[in-house]
């Protein structure tokens, strides 16, 4: 069976060639603020950006009057970018070096992003985990926001085979609990000038 890479290193070696030379380097979170907005996320929720990385997704809620913001990320050098950036804004917001699929959550957020994380689960069984990730990490009513290749987006990112998405094929993964609330298309263009479409929908997690 083929060897899978280590998260951490994996992604900590990406980071290392710089952060504005990835394909999904953005100036301006610009799609993830509109779906948050649209998903009924507002600034008194408490949030977690997961896959944040270099993300500048923390600052830009900060600026918005967020006050409870968490990033986590496996590559500890990607978040030594976000920050870097932030400054003396940095102690404003937790930081967690973990993966996902194995990361025991402490508490529950009203709010989940992930931009470009869920989309690298290509098994059934990571797939089953983030998921239940997401269910322990989030309360009643909480609204989780995803940003995933679309289905003519690429096949590959990073070196990493990716899935690709339509609003109801994360539907479909996330199951009954979640309700479509919110959803877009988003062409992302690259540092390299490459354009990578991108599905984005928010879903809000069931009461009862």
């Amino acid at each position: 069976m083929e060897r899978q890479p280590d998260p951490a290193a994996h992604w900590d070696d990406a980071y290392a060639r710089g952060e504005d030379s990835r394909s999904w380097f953005q100036q301006q979170p610009a799609l993830s603020l509109q779906i948050l907005a649209e998903a009924g996320v507002s600034a008194g929720d408490s949030l977690i950006d997961v896959g944040g990385g270099a993300s500048p997704l923390a600052g830009a809620l900060l600026s918005r009057g967020f006050t409870d913001v968490t990033v986590l990320d496996v590559s500890a050098t990607g978040m030594r970018y976000a920050r870097g950036h932030l400054g003396g804004r940095a102690s404003r917001v937790r930081w967690l070096v973990a993966d996902v699929l194995t990361w025991q959550p402490e508490r529950r957020y009203q709010a989940w992003h992930d931009r470009a994380v869920f989309h690298f689960l290509t098994t059934t069984q990571a797939r089953q985990k983030y998921i239940a990730t997401l269910q322990a990490a989030t309360t009643a009513g909480a609204a989780a926001v995803f940003g995933c290749f679309a289905p003519d987006g690429p096949q590959y990112c990073s070196g990493l085979p990716v899935s690709r998405y339509d609003p109801d094929d994360l539907h479909r993964e996330l199951g009954p609990r979640w309700m479509l609330v919110a959803q877009a298309r988003e062409e992302h263009m690259t540092p390299d000038a490459v354009i990578q479409p991108f599905t984005w929908a928010a879903f809000r997690r069931q009461v009862t």
